[in-house]
Order: C-alpha cells, then sequence, then structure tokens
C-alpha cells in the first residue's frame, strides 16, 4: 500500500468517524492531539483503525501525542511498522 492511499483513509477515518465532520481541511502537519482538535483517548480508536486496516499492530507505549500527533506522524507509523 503506498503513502497517499493510507493517508488518505486514516484522514477520511478521522474526519468521518471521529470528527464527525467529513469536510474538515486537515493537513498533513496539523497538531491534532496538542492542538486540541482531537482528544487523547481517541488515540485507541485510531491504533483500532489501523490494525483492523492496515495490519499494522501499535504498542501501547507509540500511542502518544509525542509520536502520534500529526497525520503525518500517524502515516509514517504505519508505513514503517513491521507488516
Amino acid at each position: 500500500m503506498d503513502r497517499e492511499t493510507v493517508s488518505t483513509q486514516l484522514r477520511d477515518f478521522i474526519r468521518k468517524e471521529l470528527l464527525k465532520q467529513p469536510n474538515y481541511p486537515m493537513t498533513d502537519d496539523e497538531p491534532l492531539i496538542t492542538g486540541g482538535v482531537l482528544s487523547s483517548f481517541y488515540l485507541v480508536q485510531v491504533a483500532l483503525f489501523i490494525e483492523n486496516t492496515f495490519g499494522v499492530y501499535l504498542e501501547d507505549a507509540e500511542l502518544t501525542a509525542e509520536t502520534m500527533d500529526t497525520l503525518r506522524q500517524m502515516t509514517d507509523r504505519i508505513m514503517g511498522a513491521p507488516q
């Protein structure tokens, strides 16, 4: 799976399922957790989506605002994780 596809699917999930705003203008580098767009509690839902959609398991220690704050960081984790 290519980076653009991963990023698009992740963006769509966050906008539709978590934010309930399908047209939210999310950029790749927008701080989602530290910027107050998403609660840190949503990281678990993001992790479950990543595991179910991309087959990538993220350890609990990886689910932090420091490592998963932006769409780019999330995509990097998916693309770099062993599958």
